[in-house]
C-alpha cells in the first residue's frame, strides 16, 4: 500500500499512482493505491485536512479505474463507512479508533476488507478483539497493520515482535513503515518524524516476515499537505523495494 498521505489534487494523485504502478508492475508486486480523502486527526485546528469528501473520494475512484488497481483510504465516523466503499475497496481503521466498535461493525457491513491499525496504546495480541468485531459482524475479510508503539510523549518504537503474534490470529499483517517513524505532540503542534530511517525499519520487517508494506510516498515531501515530516521520497521508492525483495528472497 503505498500513495500520498492525503489527496491534494486529481493531477498529483494520477502522477503518484501511474509511477507506482509501473514500479510494482515491473517488479511483480501487488499494489494497493493509499490516499486519505480527509484528515480527522489534526494537531491543529488550523491543519490541513482535506479538499473535500466527495471530490477527493471521486479521485481516489478514477485513479483505481485508471490503473485497475485496488484503492485504500481511512474513515473516522460510522457514516462514513457507507460513503467511502462506493468508491475504494479497502476501509482503513485508524490506529486512534481500533477501539471503537461502532465504526468497526460498520466498516464490516459494507463488506470492504477492512484495514484495521493497531492502536499506539495496545500490545498486538488486543488486537484480536478488534478482528474479532469484524468477524462478528459477518466479514472476514481483515489485514492487520503494525505502526510502532508510544515511547514517551513525543516518539514510538516498533516491536518486531508484534508481527509474528498477529499473524497467529490468521490474518496479514502489514508494516506501516513511515507512521512508526512519526513524532506526535510536538511543541509547535506539527507532528514530526524520521525518514531516514524508512529503510532500517522497511527491512526489518521484511526480515520478520510482514506480509506487506505501507507507505507514504510524495514527489516532494517537505511541500506535502500533511506528514511531509515521514514521508518517502517518491523517486526513491524504487531502489527501497529492489532491497526489499533481495532480503524477502533470502527469508524465503
Amino acid at each position: 500500500m503505498a500513495g500520498p498521505c492525503v489527496i491534494e489534487g486529481e493531477e498529483m494523485a494520477l502522477r503518484i499512482a501511474e509511477h507506482i504502478v509501473e514500479i510494482t508492475h515491473r517488479l511483480r508486486i501487488p499494489y494497493i493505491f493509499k490516499g486519505s480523502y480527509r484528515k480527522a486527526n489534526r494537531s491543529r485546528l488550523d491543519s490541513f485536512t482535506g479538499i473535500g469528501d466527495e471530490k477527493a473520494l471521486r479521485i481516489l475512484r478514477k485513479v483505481g479505474e485508471t490503473f485497475h488497481i485496488p484503492t485504500v483510504t481511512d474513515i473516522h465516523e460510522t457514516a462514513e463507512a457507507a460513503l467511502a466503499a462506493g468508491y475504494v475497496d479497502v476501509l482503513q481503521i485508524p490506529a486512534f479508533l481500533c477501539r471503537q466498535t461502532d465504526l468497526l461493525v460498520a466498516a464490516a457491513r459494507t463488506g470492504k476488507m477492512v484495514n484495521i491499525k493497531k492502536g499506539q496504546f495496545l500490545s498486538p495480541d488486543a488486537m484480536q478483539y478488534a478482528a474479532q468485531k469484524v468477524t462478528d459482524a459477518g466479514n472476514s475479510r481483515i489485514l492487520l497493520t503494525e505502526r510502532g508503539t508510544t515511547f514517551g510523549y513525543t516518539d514510538l518504537v516498533v516491536d518486531y515482535r508484534g508481527i509474528p503474534r498477529m499473524q497467529q490470529l490468521g490474518y496479514p499483517v502489514i508494516m506501516d513503515v513511515t507512521h512508526s517513524l512519526q513524532q506526535p505532540n510536538q511543541a509547535s503542534g506539527v507532528t514530526g518524524g524520521l525518514p531516514a530511517l524508512i529503510e532500517t525499519i522497511a527491512k526489518a520487517a521484511i526480515a520478520v516476515g510482514v506480509d506487506g508494506l505501507f507507505i507514504e510516498t510524495h514527489p516532494d515531501p517537505t511541500q506535502a499537505l500533511s506528514d511531509g515530516a515521514n514521508m518517502l521520497r517518491l523517486d526513491l521508492l524504487e531502489n527501497l523495494l529492489l532491497k526489499l525483495l533481495r532480503i524477502r528472497e533470502a527469508v524465503r
